[in-house]
């Protein structure tokens, strides 16, 4: 068993794995690669009127990767309808040393100078694998998912990971694909060189580690 490093989360995510957390203040993590796999199509998304309204009425200020460590900390934060987090220590420090390392990005709707809602994920070659995403007003995250799709869009990006299907995220047009279908979308958009924004590469190349995965 690895501890998690960057180089680790990089290398798992390049294979379509995942890990998690049983809880927050849980040392352990498990790894995950769904049967069914959670895909947003960047061709075929669909923004919710609601959504369409509070876009058009610029309810927020959208920054990229100003504070990643403040997205991060409110995903991982309790909720009154998830009041566990599959976010640990490891897995926080692990995405931190992602972001410094130009990898892992912020998504972020600001109001009145506070951040009240924003999302979360990795980007390699032109595959952005989404984490989490947190909201203190309505509509928040939802906004940052439309900023984020707009970008991936504009940046040539080919695949947009949600991990699993769920109905908040169905709205927006997420799908389900095999695990056979999702490996065969991977490769082919971890062989894209995309940026993350303009001359900002997302880091197509992957560090040196074992090709065979000690999960």
């Amino acid at each position: 068993m690895h501890s998690l490093t960057p180089e680790l989360l990089l290398r798992a995510y390049a294979a379509g794995i995942f890990p998690m957390a049983e809880n927050s203040d849980s040392a352990a993590l498990y790894w995950f690669e769904p049967e069914k796999r959670g895909i947003l199509p960047l061709t075929t998304f669909h923004v919710p009127k609601s959504v369409r309204k509070a876009v058009r009425e610029q309810r927020f200020l959208i920054r990229f990767d100003s504070h990643f460590e403040g997205v991060i900390n409110a995903c991982a934060a309790p909720r009154p309808e998830r009041p566990e987090s599959w976010i640990n220590t490891s897995i926080r420090d692990a995405c931190l040393a992602l972001h410094d390392r130009g990898y892992a990005h912020s998504v972020e709707a600001w109001q009145d100078n506070q951040l009240v809602g924003g999302l979360y994920g990795v980007a390699l070659g032109g595959a952005f694998f989404g984490e989490s995403m947190f909201s203190h007003v309505s509509e928040a995250s939802k906004v940052c998912l439309v900023a984020l799709v707009e970008r991936l869009q504009s940046q040539g990006f080919s695949l947009l990971d949600t991990q699993y299907q769920n109905e908040h995220l169905v709205q927006f047009g997420v799908i389900e694909i095999s695990r056979s279908e999702y490996r065969k979308r991977l490769k082919a958009a971890l062989a894209l060189k995309c940026e993350w924004s303009p001359g900002r590469l997302t880091g197509n190349d992957l560090p040196h580690l074992p090709d065979e995965l000690d999960l």
